[in-house]
């Protein structure tokens, strides 16, 4: 995922320069507008992105947002920014002001490392109290990343993010408070369980007993949970690895690779450059095919040439990772599958 792999690029610019960062103005230039460019918006474009955007308020005039991010001559997107030493919870009220004297439907707050996006789910016009999506650049995870794909320029749809924010402000809320109950149990929490587990009366002597039942049955499940997985894939790497041993491994003494092999896997490298290093596309020979992989890995084949019979072929992979043979005249003929190679990486890439 190319937009993960790019704000992963920021975090450790943040990391590193963070200690050297003492202004909020080093933080928009060294942080927030790499952050906007990732997102496809030309921060020296003055039609798209807007410094010191004004929001008046009332008969409070030459109040500035930070910025102001526009398409199609309306602003999308205002951006509140501080420095990244600063505790965001205590400027909100600032950005909700801003966003009520705005056409805009989206808000972000941020320090450079904590993102914060709002919208007005609650009340039109109104910017909600609580944001929507809310993440830390230092810690992503290539789920969030999906949702701020939903910003970049390319994508950006205001219903499509609206109709989205509704299922990510809730789905937030309730994972903070099945967090919550299970670091410390409700009475209620704990009366649901021990209603349907013990047939006495609940007196409060037994709902305390509960309280501390309940949270370590849980802590247990969850951890049992994590082993059986852990578990499961332990058991599917070692049946993977006898079933390769059996069908990849082959006297190396029948195995001769030729030239134009070598040739075929430079281009190969040359087509998926774009997306991959060059050690990260290995070649294995066999005597039955010459096999191309990402990570030197049997599970991620990208293609397989046959070059050295009568006829020549190359093994494509589809979606399902079904492989599909096709004719081809010479190894030059390798760059009428680009589209299929790059995007059997990109499925890879995004397990």
């Amino acid at each position: 995922m190319e937009l993960y792999n790019q704000l992963k690029a920021l975090a450790d610019k943040v990391e590193q320069l963070k200690d050297q960062i003492e202004t909020e103005e080093s933080t928009k230039h060294a942080f927030t507008l790499p952050f906007i460019n990732i997102l496809g918006y030309d921060a020296f474009n003055p039609t798209e992105v807007v410094p010191e955007f004004t929001a008046d308020l009332g008969l409070k005039k030459g109040e500035k947002v930070d910025y102001a991010i526009f398409q199609n001559g309306d602003p999308i997107l205002i951006v509140e920014c501080k420095n990244w030493k600063q505790d965001l919870d205590v400027h909100n009220s600032q950005l909700f002001r801003y966003f009520h004297v705005t056409k805009t439907r989206f808000a972000l707050l941020t320090n450079g490392i904590i993102y914060r996006f709002y919208t007005d789910l609650d009340e039109t016009n109104k910017m909600d109290e609580k944001p929507f999506l809310e993440f830390d650049i230092t810690n992503l995870k290539e789920s969030t990343a999906k949702e701020i794909e939903k910003f970049h320029k390319s994508k950006f749809d205001v219903s499509k993010i609206v109709d989205n924010a509704s299922h990510l402000k809730y789905t937030r809320e309730i994972k903070s408070l099945i967090d919550q109950e299970l670091q410390t149990p409700s009475q209620e929490f704990v009366r649901l369980f021990a209603h349907r587990a013990y047939s006495g009366r609940l007196t409060a002597t037994v709902l305390d007993e509960f309280k501390d039942i309940v949270s370590k049955a849980f802590a247990q499940l969850i951890s049992e949970k994590v082993s059986d997985r852990l578990n499961s894939a332990l058991n599917k790497e070692v049946e993977q690895q006898k079933i390769e041993e059996v069908v990849v491994d082959e006297p190396k003494s029948k195995i001769e690779t030729t030239e134009e092999e070598i040739e075929a896997y430079q281009i190969v490298v040359a087509i998926l450059r774009r997306k991959l290093t060059k050690d990260r596309v290995i070649h294995r020979d066999t005597q039955s095919y010459f096999g191309i992989l990402l990570d030197d890995n049997n599970r991620k084949p990208i293609c397989r040439l046959h070059l050295n019979g009568g006829n020549k072929y190359i093994s494509i992979f589809d979606d399902n990772k079904k492989e599909i043979k096709e004719p081809i005249e010479s190894i030059d003929d390798i760059y009428n599958y680009e589209k299929q190679l790059l995007n059997t990486v990109e499925n890879y890439v995004t397990e």
